[in-house]
């Protein structure tokens, strides 16, 4: 696996340091760390980072609105908010700006590791209490509007992707064969008009609020 550059943007220098320690020593990886959005926004062109962890309660510009402006001149980019707050606004916020993942910083330090590489890989990596709060937000609307209509089953897949299942997970969870999953999938994105997981994911924020 290629070199993945990362920003971390920290107000906190202690905080910064040590996460800066920790992904610079993981393999594949290299990091920097801005203690605001402001400097980090500057130097994004020059630093060329494939992923940025993001904390929320910035001074200047908060981290929300840093991954607003960051995502519409850099979308190619993938935005991790790493956070203590996991109330339902932070959460949904951040999603709508574009953020690729919410995790909170309790996560323990191999969980942020792979949670960085899932964004790599092009999934959307979420802590397990973010997951429910996002599904069961997800439960009390239907995200299709002016879509063809899913079926039960293509909801219950579906809601099991926004948590962050794999298709073989859901496969297992499910107790339908893996081909039977992709099928729905497909069929999934034919319904909303999408062609990967992630744009999927991101018509579920658009209707998750």
């Amino acid at each position: 696996m290629p070199e993945i550059k990362i920003i971390i943007i920290e107000d906190q220098e202690e905080i910064r340091k040590g996460y800066e320690f920790l992904i610079n020593n993981s393999n594949d990886f290299s990091c920097i760390g801005y203690a605001n959005a402001e400097d980090a926004i500057d130097n994004v062109f020059f630093d060329k980072p494939e992923i940025i962890l993001m904390d929320v309660n910035l001074p200047g510009i908060s981290g929300i609105e840093a991954t607003k402006l960051l995502k519409e001149k850099f979308p190619k980019v993938h935005i991790i908010i790493f956070t203590v707050y996991e109330n339902n606004e932070n959460v949904f916020q951040a999603l709508e700006a574009g953020a690729s993942g919410y995790i909170l910083k309790q996560t323990k330090p191999a969980q942020l590791i792979e949670a960085i590489k899932e964004v790599y890989n092009g999934g959307a990596p979420m802590s397990s209490r973010i997951a429910k709060m996002v599904v069961a937000s997800f439960q009390k609307k239907n995200i299709v509007d002016n879509e063809e209509e899913l079926t039960e089953r293509e909801n219950e897949i579906l809601k099991l992707l926004s948590a962050g299942y794999r298709n073989k997970e859901v496969s297992e969870k499910l107790f339908i064969s893996l081909s039977t999953v992709k099928s729905h999938v497909y069929n999934i994105y034919q319904k909303l008009h999408v062609t990967t997981r992630v744009e999927a994911l991101n018509k579920i924020r658009r209707h998750i609020r």
